[in-house]
């Protein structure tokens, strides 16, 4: 067991479930997983999350999202933390050297996002170029409600994981 993850599995519910929540951005997912310890390693603590994530509500999932900036913002409106605005960074590190014209049409992007789903775009942006996103964020702008709700829904488990991972070795 890492020693971060034997740390945790010590602090009491309510002070892990805070300790965890950057990584997922729900408050119920953070609550849930501290409910499950002692979780004994990486593996694990990942299955954990999947299967909590899974059993989240809609309302759940939406909460997550708010954690987020933008693509191409650095803050999200509900940033679960400094940590999460911090790793939101690095995973939109790719935008710095983007184009204007493809920053441009990504901001275009999201607010034709927001006004058709009344939420902001979430994508797991780690390793992918402005390019990839944009053609992402175009290619989504075509679900329906549902599917979306789906995707964005699969992006976050994504993120957590990758942030799950991070907070392990930090």
């Amino acid at each position: 067991m890492s020693g971060a993850l034997a740390r945790w599995n010590g602090l009491p519910a309510e002070e892990a479930a805070e300790d965890i929540l950057a990584c997922g951005g729900s408050k119920a997912w953070a609550k849930e997983m501290a409910e499950r310890r002692p979780i004994a390693d990486e593996a694990m603590l990942l299955t954990a999350s999947d299967r909590v994530w899974a059993t989240l509500s809609e309302a759940d999932w939406l909460e997550a999202f708010r954690s987020h900036p933008r693509i191409g913002e650095s803050a999200g409106r509900e940033a679960a933390s400094a940590r999460s605005a911090h790793w939101s960074g690095e995973e939109q590190r790719g935008l710095d050297l983007a184009a204007d014209e493809i920053r441009s049409a990504l901001a275009e992007g999201n607010r034709r996002y927001e006004e058709r789903f009344r939420r902001i775009f979430i994508v797991c942006a780690t390793g992918k170029s402005p390019v990839e996103m944009l053609e992402i964020l175009q290619r989504r702008l075509r679900n329906d409600e549902q599917t979306e709700l789906r995707e964005a829904a699969e992006q976050q488990r994504q993120i957590t994981q990758l942030r799950l991972k991070k907070w392990l070795h930090s």
